[in-house]
């Protein structure tokens, strides 16, 4: 199997680290450059610069790639960015680039991982020996073979001893452990599914295709708190005023992809207008159809939240 070692920032790590156990993080990039070849749930390792050891000290799950300025960066990750502020975040996105950022308009490249985990001091693991000095991202190894087994079964046995101390921050360590390597099905955490809810319908609201990014927002059919995990297909993108109505009830997308707009608006606020030449538009769907809204959960939003 193949899997991805980048190199990484130190500080950007310890922040991280001591903020342990989390469900997903920021890698991100401070420029934007071709995306990583690993597919979705690829493992993907923590490695520091030579400057600083060159250790391997922890990884990751491959969630998704995406391109976005550091504001959409930090509302949709905050301090999973690595940062404890926004200031902090454009500091070390500056230390990085040659660029002057703009908050709203630079563009940098976020690699979205699920199921971090960070390995203490005394398990840190020595660089792989062909790794080259020059390298700025980083390089792909093989499980199966040279140096990428070698790191393989020195990562198995450092998240076994994780595990049998039950360490600081360690989390279920998911196709990393002794057997076959395997992929992960990535358990996405609110950041992700912000991100990917927004790529899947190509940065456009669903019912009226506002392509603003700072007031598109992905809405949950059904509430985290109901469902317990973020699904893509939980997920509709919608502007910021039509997400506020969708939770309330007062507005909902039926079954069929229809959007509808109840009369309570009319009956409650004497107004809404502008949202009843809305009703009955055919929403936007995702051009990949497994990442379409799923039926089942319109229809329960259609009869459970909607203000008929």
């Amino acid at each position: 199997m193949k899997y991805w070692v980048a190199n990484t920032d130190l500080d950007w790590f310890s922040y991280l680290a001591s903020r342990a156990p989390l469900d997903e993080v920021n890698f991100w990039q401070p420029s934007v450059s071709r995306p990583i070849t690993l597919p979705e749930g690829g493992l993907w390792l923590f490695k520091l610069h030579v400057r600083n050891g060159g250790w391997v000290v922890g990884g990751g799950y491959f969630a998704t790639f995406t391109t976005a300025p550091p504001r959409f960066a930090w509302e949709a990750f905050g301090e999973l960015n690595g940062a404890g502020s926004f200031d902090e975040f454009l500091r070390k996105l500056s230390g990085y680039s040659q660029r002057t950022l703009d908050p709203d308009r630079t563009t940098i490249g976020s690699n979205v991982l699920v199921e971090p985990f960070f390995l203490p001091r005394d398990l840190w693991i020595p660089s792989p020996t062909d790794w080259a000095s020059n390298l700025t991202r980083g390089r792909s190894y093989d499980s199966g073979s040279g140096e990428g087994a070698v790191l393989w079964q020195r990562l198995q046995v450092a998240r076994e001893a994780m595990r049998r101390f039950d360490g600081v921050g360690v989390a279920d360590a998911k196709g990393v452990a002794y057997g076959e390597p395997m992929l992960v099905r990535p358990r996405l955490g609110q950041g992700a599914f912000r991100i990917m809810v927004t790529d899947a319908y190509e940065r456009r609201c669903v019912v009226t295709n506002e392509r603003t990014l700072p007031v598109l927002e992905a809405a949950h059919i059904k509430p985290f708190s109901l469902v317990g995990t973020h699904e893509v297909a939980n997920g509709l993108l919608l502007r910021s005023d039509l997400h506020t109505l969708f939770d309330r009830g007062y507005v909902t997308v039926t079954p069929d992809l229809r959007f509808r707009v109840s009369r309570r608006i009319r009956d409650e606020f004497d107004n809404g207008r502008d949202y009843y030449a809305l009703d009955n538009r055919e929403i936007r769907s995702p051009r990949a159809a497994h990442l379409a809204p799923s039926a089942e959960l319109l229809e329960w939003h259609a009869d459970s939240v909607f203000r008929s």
